[in-house]
């Protein structure tokens, strides 16, 4: 835990850093132009159905745009449709000289066909009057066109599916599609794949929705080649970063007064102010703006030419801030948005010093020089948390000079004479799963087997090499992926269950983050939860739910290796900071949380029991035992603790499951006065299944039921 200090006063903010190797390898190009994300999805150009998952800036449009002209010029393949989500966005696809940079050809889009440049705004009378120009489009010789969801939508339903046959529909922000039967887009694909007359690429930078949704039917997504680069091979392949922190900092009263505290004008900062309708709102969005500019100094007037408030700092510097909240003056707006994506000033240090925004800062700039981007809680849904993690990220952009990055969650605290203490709690859980979220996605991905299965190929061991018998960790210096050996693995059977559990760990986990209950027992409720509870009941519950067409088999893998993927990375970041505490110092440059791995595993032998006894919650508990007061800490705990219930009917099933391995294994059942709390649990779980199957028998004693 490394705690930040603003200079500008004595407050703190606990915080997780993540510190990057600076390798450079991100921005190096090869023969053809491509940086290192791009060449891994060329590589796979020539199939049907690609699915690239890369963070922001990894450069997906430049990726889309190889492939996509490859496709028209190699694949036979007749024209390319790219869909955004916004408008805003199509100004990633913008007319782009690729044969300068040794590629063979450019890419250039016909300005009437960029629909996202034509007049009008994001609604659905003009994504509708716009569904003409994609019928001539596909009437014409023209090669691509850029157009927003709503209007591909709106075309597919006009014009018929086979409309698009023999054509690349490439789909940005992938994570807005849904399998949901009331998502339109995701039923749009469905149909599209199951007639198999086009080729789909779909890019996006966090391919979880937030939902319980899946993006894709299970047997959709199986046609998919999937090209993964992870956010922790980016950041490595920086040149300039060299950390990026995630804390939190908890408040009371008005959040303007926290925003004060915590917000270091030396820092190039975006600060994100919650909806006027959020619990956190002043109910005034401008006295809002007004008193954060008040709190960096004194207000001097506005820039004409960019529309920017000059600050005088305490300092003596002059701060220019963009207020994207004020829409009052649409005039003005358009002056501050224009200075703000201006290609002139894209490198400019001190073109601005701080953005206010309300909720994600959709607009659709890039500001590479953003150290900090600060947040106010959220009433919303684990989806819009994820898209302004997204958002923020901008704090993630290497530029030069900037060394350090930060992400920083305002939270307002319970009070005792506060009336909506479930709401504050329920914020509270979001905003943590939000973090606890983030960090697990910008860990390296891991390769998990079973013990003593010998090396993998690719893979480091240090010095001494693999050992057998010994505690192994590996490390892929090209991916930064971890291979960690653990004792009493199941490993998945079949092509979906192995490709879950190589590619999406992080969806699974994110399904555990956002069970209100997992957040409330594992944080909050520690002394009454056992691990187990979380880690093999409702991680369980999570992945049946998620894939029920699995065998029982390939579910207890894919749980066992998303289990694996938090704890570890958890439990590394605690003998970090352990070892910082006593003196040991944390490891430099993009080792560190490698070297915690190591710190862990060198003193537990590691196997699945010991993983499923370890609360996920252990790291984020130490965080907020030091950010948040004593006294409303143990309020929520008290709150919390007392809606404790009786073992629902399908906790009660699977801890009965659970009771039958443990009989196989130990030729027993569990004990209810066993002194092992697990075990008497899963006595308490068999006892609680049988009083409701007498109950159902009771009810209907014409039934004969041997459950």
């Amino acid at each position: 835990m490394t705690p930040i200090t603003n200079p500008t006063n004595a407050y703190t903010v606990p915080s997780v850093s993540i510190s990057t190797a600076r390798t450079g390898a991100s921005a190096k190009a090869n023969a053809l132009g491509m940086r290192a994300m791009q060449e891994r999805a060329y590589a796979k150009r020539g199939e049907q159905y690609l699915l690239i998952k890369s963070p922001p800036a990894s450069g997906k449009s430049r990726a889309l745009m190889f492939i996509a002209l490859d496709k028209l010029h190699n694949q036979g393949l007749r024209q390319a449709l790219i869909v955004v989500p916004e408008r805003s966005i199509g100004s990633s696809f913008a007319d782009e000289p690729l044969s300068q940079y040794g590629f063979d050809w450019d890419w250039q889009v016909a300005p009437q066909w960029n629909l996202c440049n034509a007049p009008g705004v994001d609604d659905v009378r003009v994504a509708k009057s716009k569904v003409k120009a994609v019928g001539e489009f596909l009437a014409s010789a023209d090669r691509i066109l850029v157009c927003t969801h709503a209007t591909f939508r709106f075309a597919v339903d006009e014009l018929g599916l086979e409309a698009f046959d023999n054509r690349l529909i490439a789909i940005d922000e992938f994570h807005h599609v849904s399998s949901s039967p009331d998502n339109k887009l995701g039923n749009q694909l469905g149909a599209l794949i199951n007639r198999d007359k086009v080729h789909l690429v779909a890019m996006t930078g966090s391919y979880f929705r937030g939902d319980s949704e899946a993006v894709l039917a299970p047997t959709d997504e199986a046609r998919f080649e999937t090209i993964t680069y992870t956010y922790y091979e980016q950041l490595n392949g920086y040149q300039w970063l060299k950390s990026l922190d995630i804390g939190y900092f908890f408040y009371t009263g008005p959040y303007v007064d926290a925003v004060a505290k915590v917000l270091d004008p030396a820092l190039k900062t975006i600060v994100h102010i919650p909806n006027v309708n959020a619990r956190e709102s002043l109910k005034d969005k401008q006295r809002e703006v007004d008193e954060i500019m008040h709190g960096l100094g004194e207000w001097k007037g506005v820039d004409p030419a960019t529309g920017f408030h000059l600050i005088a700092a305490k300092d003596g510097r002059t701060l220019k801030v963009a207020d994207l909240v004020d829409d009052s003056d649409p005039a003005r707006r358009t002056r501050v948005l224009g200075a703000l994506k201006d290609p002139a000033q894209k490198n400019n240090r001190d073109n601005v010093d701080v953005i206010i925004a309300l909720g994600m800062a959709k607009e659709g700039f890039d500001w590479i020089w953003c150290e900090h981007a600060l947040t106010i809680g959220y009433r919303s849904s684990l989806t819009e948390i994820v898209q302004i993690i997204g958002r923020a990220t901008r704090a993630t952009r290497d530029a030069q000079g900037k060394e350090r990055a930060r992400f920083t969650n305002l939270i307002a605290e319970p009070t005792a004479d506060q009336s909506a203490v479930a709401e504050a709690v329920n914020d509270m859980l979001k905003a943590i799963s939000a973090s606890l979220l983030m960090e697990q996605v910008l860990a390296p991905r891991y390769e998990f087997t079973p013990k003593y299965n010998g090396p993998k190929d690719g893979f480091d061991y240090g010095e001494d090499g693999y050992q057998d018998g010994g505690r192994n960790i590996g490390v892929n210096t090209d991916t930064g992926q971890i291979h960690v050996e653990i004792n009493g693995l199941v490993t998945p059977n079949s092509p979906e269950a192995t490709r879950i559990c190589k590619e999406d760990l992080n969806e699974v986990v994110t399904s555990f983050l956002q069970d209100k209950t997992v957040l409330e027992r594992g944080l909050f409720d520690k002394e009454n939860t056992l691990p187990e509870e979380l880690t093999q009941l409702r991680m369980g519950k999570i992945v049946r739910e998620r894939y029920p067409d699995l065998s029982a088999v390939d579910q207890e893998a894919i749980r066992q290796h998303a289990i694996a993927a938090m704890n570890i990375t958890q439990q590394a970041k605690l003998a970090l900071a352990v070892a910082d505490t006593n003196g040991g110092g944390t490891a430099q440059g993009g080792t560190a949380l490698i070297d915690g791995v190591r710190k862990f595993v060198n003193v537990r032998d590691l196997d699945i029991d010991l993983i499923d006894r370890i609360n996920p919650f252990d790291a984020a508990y130490a965080v907020l035992a030091k950010a948040m007061d004593e006294k409303s800490l143990r309020q929520v705990q008290a709150s919390i603790a007392a809606k404790k219930v009786s073992i629902p009917r399908d906790e009660a099933v699977e801890l009965t499951a659970r009771a039958r391995t443990f009989k196989q294994e130990r030729g027993r059942l569990p004990d209810i006065n066993a002194a092992d709390p697990w075990e008497k649990h899963m006595a308490e779980g068999v006892a609680a299944f049988m009083r409701y199957k007498a109950a159902e028998l009771a009810a209907k004693p014409s039934e004969v039921s041997h459950g």
